[in-house]
């Protein structure tokens, strides 16, 4: 195996295969990343056995073969190498290769490929094609309530699912904590009108989210029974899904919340991180004093003092007190693109709905806490 090829291209993919491996392996080959050369096209291949991604480059000259060398190692040497450089790559034999850059050379020791993984072996019984945008959308919006409680490993993910807005079909992806919860949908796309419904681990969606940063490729998923596969431009990703089910969301979402509060989002979140700046506890408790078209927000720490700061809002129902964590409040109002933000409240024990002015797409609800 031989090649010459650009440190740009290379470093950029790299940067992708690399965060997939992990740096403590037992089982050595895991921590290598695969190269395999046809003509013209280097390939390079990662795996934690859970995930996969699969990049291809376009190389300046190729001679076919392939080998293993550590990703993390090799990531490194690219990285420090000086932008523009021409780099040139050979597997002298079995057990080492050598690359060599202007004056640099640096000797690598190598694993066979015979014993490194293949995990795409799945025959996918549902493919269906999305624009990047509307996957970077179905992400950014709910990836943020995805748990990281273990023992609540079916929570550990984005359940995707074809479902229904006011009877249009949808493709959604919902994800919760237990706390909070974020849904958004997109248009159903053709093919994924009998998809089951999937868990995305929590790895394999900050992956995709980074690979899609910059496409404008459409993006085809495979789905099996076990398994998902995406493929766009130059890459493939493939990911084992969460083998669990995911709880009935649609009984945590409240359907009478009848006390509408509508704020400015920009003054809401600024007025939010300005309070709860006073509490050094984990939770930033906070609490919203609703009164008609005035909100008063309050923050209190036995150790630091007290803050306050009042704000002009729509709101003609009852007056209410109510708490939430600062933080999972804040998570919410970034999520939020237009100008204001609609708060569906019914009393201050009830989980509260959140959503945009005129777009009922995404929606994320709240549990309040006690202050």
């Amino acid at each position: 195996m031989k090649i010459t090829i650009d440190r740009t291209n290379l470093l950029r993919s790299l940067s992708h295969i690399q965060s997939v491996v992990e740096r403590r392996n037992t089982i050595p080959i895991l921590a290598n990343v695969k190269l395999s050369v046809d003509p013209n096209t280097l390939t390079l291949n990662a795996t934690d056995l859970d995930l996969e991604i699969s990049v291809n480059i376009k190389t300046n000259s190729s001679s076919p073969g392939s080998t293993t060398v550590p990703a993390h190692t090799l990531y490194e040497i690219i990285r420090k190498l000086p932008e523009g450089s021409e780099i040139a790559i050979e597997s002298i034999s079995e057990n080492q290769l050598v690359l060599r850059s202007g004056r640099y050379q640096t000797t690598l020791s190598s694993l066979p490929t015979t014993d490194f993984p293949v995990m795409d072996t799945d025959n996918y019984d549902h493919r269906f094609t999305i624009p990047a945008d509307n996957l970077r959308q179905l992400i950014d919006r709910t990836k943020f309530a995805i748990s990281n409680e273990e023992t609540r490993y079916y929570l550990n993910g984005i359940y995707l699912h074809a479902s229904e807005n006011a009877s249009s079909p949808m493709l959604r992806a919902v994800a919760t904590d237990g706390h909070r919860l974020a849904s958004k949908d997109i248009p159903l796309p053709d093919g994924a009108e009998n998809i089951p419904g999937i868990i995305l681990p929590r790895k394999m969606v900050n992956e995709l989210r980074k690979l899609i940063e910059e496409t404008d490729d459409e993006i085809q998923i495979s789905a099996s029974e076990n398994k998902v596969r995406l493929e766009f431009g130059n890459a493939v990703l493939v990911s084992k899904l969460i083998d669990g089910t995911f709880p009935d969301y649609q009984r945590v979402i409240p359907t009478n919340n009848d006390q509408f509060l509508e704020i400015d989002c920009n003054s809401f979140a600024n007025a939010v991180d300005r309070v709860s700046a006073i509490s050094a506890e984990k939770s930033r408790a906070v609490k919203l004093n609703i009164a008609r078209n005035k909100l008063t927000l309050e923050a209190f720490s036995p150790d630091h003092g007290s803050a306050s700061e009042e704000l002009d809002i729509e709101y003609g129902g009852n007056s209410m007190e109510i708490g939430f964590n600062a933080a999972y409040l804040l998570d919410i109002t970034r999520q939020i693109s237009s100008d204001s933000i609609n708060i569906a409240m019914a009393d201050s024990g009830s989980p509260t709905m959140f959503s945009e002015k005129n777009d009922n797409s995404a929606l994320f609800v709240l549990m309040p806490m006690r202050v």
